[in-house]
């Protein structure tokens, strides 16, 4: 029995350390890694691409796989929720350092395995609207900086990274206390909530100054 973390170097925060750091804080040993690059595109289902077909590969019955959040294992719904399902078909038990979840295929009760898989959808369903709404900021931010002239006046620069507002929208959509977010993101309570109330014109001044 192996415990094998899955990750995706998605952001500057998101190093292979960082997160190998993560799981061990949260109480894993880990026995193996890999790390996703992001080098195959957003629409490659996780089978498909080059890591993801690693982690396939290694994982059996019995193993132990631990991601930082369920949208690590698949860029959509449908992709993270059809990971989910053949990994626990294998006999692989699934744990994430976020929130501290459990998806397995022991139980044989149909109440429970109901319940398993709402949840399971659920919360694919909350991660692939989470990306399609930074998608959209991120657009927004591209237009607005596209009908200013580069010689107008830029404002204030923002006073968190690209790095810090994806990480910060990223655990707003899990519902992590405000508090607690501004606290690991190294940023002020006003700025989470200005991210908070207003994405897009948070993403429009990162892409203004060229952040």
């Amino acid at each position: 029995m192996a415990t094998i973390l899955y990750g995706r170097l998605s952001t500057l925060e998101q190093t292979s350390d960082y997160q190998l750091a993560q799981a061990n804080a949260a109480g894993f040993r880990i026995d193996d890694a890999v790390f996703d690059n992001g080098t195959s595109g957003v629409h490659t289902r996780l089978i498909e691409r080059t890591e993801g077909r690693q982690l396939f590969d290694k994982l059996i019955a019995g193993d132990l796989l631990v991601v930082r959040w369920v949208d690590r294992l698949g860029r959509n719904y449908d992709d993270v929720c059809e990971t989910i399902r053949e990994f626990m078909r294998r006999g692989v038990v699934i744990y994430t350092v976020i929130n501290s979840m459990t998806f397995d295929g022991a139980t044989r009760d149909p109440v429970q395995k109901a319940v398993r898989d709402a949840l399971i959808g659920f919360i694919a369903a909350t991660a692939q609207a989470l990306a399609e709404a930074t998608k959209a900021a991120q657009r927004a931010g591209i237009e607005h900086a596209k009908r200013n002239d580069a010689r107008a006046y830029l404002g204030r620069k923002p006073s968190f990274t690209r790095a810090q507002f994806r990480s910060v929208r990223e655990k707003l959509e899990q519902n992590t206390p405000l508090a607690q977010i501004a606290k690991e993101a190294g940023l002020s309570r006003q700025t989470v909530y200005r991210i908070k109330n207003d994405p897009a014109a948070c993403e429009a001044a990162l892409a203004d100054w060229g952040l």
